[in-house]
């Protein structure tokens, strides 16, 4: 089963009309052979002054001021693109929040901060939250890939970044209860120690066999799950090149053909989750995550071939 090319269009039209501007963006460079200036102008309308990130950013919380989580989420689109360029002023602007100190506990960033309560905010995102995807790994193993990637190899942020990342990575070789969302955080680290070289100052390979073992423990097996909050296949499994797609490989097309069929009758997907209040606001918010969901199911399609013609 494939999406038909006019699929393909009922989709780009609904996120011309939809997205904002940098999904927009985002989807141009990886369809429509768009540049990455575009992303980056786009991204850095969310920079405040001190170099972090915010103005919900992550649409599921409003906070216009900058926080870890929504400099997390700007440390992956720039992932997204493998962007290099340590000089840009949106690295360097990020570089310059984390070496603040601000918003961290000893040696771990704030998941959740404050100022979120003052805005409107999804109910996780609430100070008083106990959701189970905040814990020491989200979002400083994150932050700490950021920095062992782009700061300079001899300033002391450096240095804090590589032992922050040597503390977690212990951590998670001991830590064999762990959720999702956490979990994420722990590949896009050792993501990040790869890409900056530095495999030879980890345990790596047993590292990446641990981050394999606990995907393929996580991921939910039964579709019926697959519309609420769950663990689906493609939430690690991006490519055939992905830990765990030898063992999981039938689900994962089991998915596919789930994502194919259950868009919505606008041509692309409903979210699986809502907020406790703020009924207005999560409308907007609401379209914001259905374009980013358009781009992760699209690129998922694509990675498989499954999309016609394409």
């Amino acid at each position: 089963m494939k999406l038909l090319l006019e699929d393909y269009e009922v989709i780009r039209r609904w996120l011309y009309r939809n997205a904002r501007p940098l999904d927009l963006a985002r989807w141009k460079f990886h369809f429509e052979e768009g540049g990455v200036p575009p992303v980056l102008e786009a991204l850095s309308a969310y920079q405040n002054e001190d170099g972090g990130f915010g103005h919900a950013l992550e649409a599921d919380a409003w906070n216009p001021d900058s926080t870890p989580v929504m400099t997390a989420t700007a440390v992956e689109r720039l992932l997204e693109l493998e962007f290099a360029d340590a000089g840009h002023p949106v690295v360097q602007g990020i570089l310059k929040y984390l070496d603040s100190g601000a918003d961290m506990e000893d040696r771990t960033w704030r998941n959740v901060v404050a100022s979120n309560n003052d805005y409107p905010h999804a109910p996780w995102w609430h100070t008083d939250s106990d959701s189970t995807a905040r814990s020491i790994y989200n979002p400083t193993a994150i932050l700490a890939g950021f920095i062992l990637k782009y700061a300079d190899r001899d300033s002391a942020l450096y240095d804090r970044g590589m032992g922050i990342a040597h503390e977690l990575t212990e951590l998670f070789l001991q830590d064999t209860a762990i959720e999702m969302h956490p979990l994420k955080c722990v590949v896009t680290l050792l993501e990040c120690i790869a890409w900056a070289e530095q495999q030879e100052h980890f345990p790596y390979v047993t590292l990446k066999e641990a981050a394999k073992v606990r995907i393929v423990q996580l991921i939910s097996r039964d579709a019926g799950e697959w519309n609420g909050y769950s663990c689906r296949p493609s939430f690690f499994l991006k490519s055939p090149q992905s830990p765990g797609y030898a063992e999981l490989a039938g689900l994962v097309h089991q998915e596919l053909d789930y994502l194919l069929e259950t868009r919505n009758p606008e041509g692309v997907w409903n979210l699986t989750w809502s907020w406790a209040g703020y009924e207005r606001e999560f409308a907007v918010s609401e379209n914001w995550w259905k374009a980013h969901t358009v781009m992760e199911n699209m690129l998922l399609l694509r990675e498989f071939g499954r999309i016609s013609e394409l």
